[in-house]
């Protein structure tokens, strides 16, 4: 049986799709106890592929166009990327677990 505490924190993991900082946010502002944990959890790896994102930007702009660049943004790629099928997981392991 389903209970809405799983579903919503589950939503939160999904939200990456649809709204990546609002919801969670807004779910931690009015939830408490394990859906306030998951939101939280949540909010955090939505946030690290944006960082990825603007730490790639940022070593165009100050280091021009290298190998070296070019590895870093790579580095850059694969996390943004593990974070995000991070969240699908976690969305999934909460909704079923």
């Amino acid at each position: 049986m389903m209970t809405s505490n799983k579903f919503l924190s589950s939503l939160c993991y999904f939200s990456v799709f649809f709204a990546p900082f609002l919801f969670p946010i807004m779910v931690w502002i009015l939830t408490k106890d394990e859906v306030r944990y998951h939101s939280g959890k949540a909010l955090w790896t939505h946030i690290v592929p944006y960082i990825c994102i603007a730490s790639g930007l940022i070593t165009i702009a100050f280091t021009g166009t290298s190998p070296m660049t070019f590895s870093i943004i790579a580095v850059f790629t694969v996390i943004g990327i593990f974070y995000f099928l991070l969240n699908f997981i976690r969305g999934i392991s909460v909704l079923l677990f």
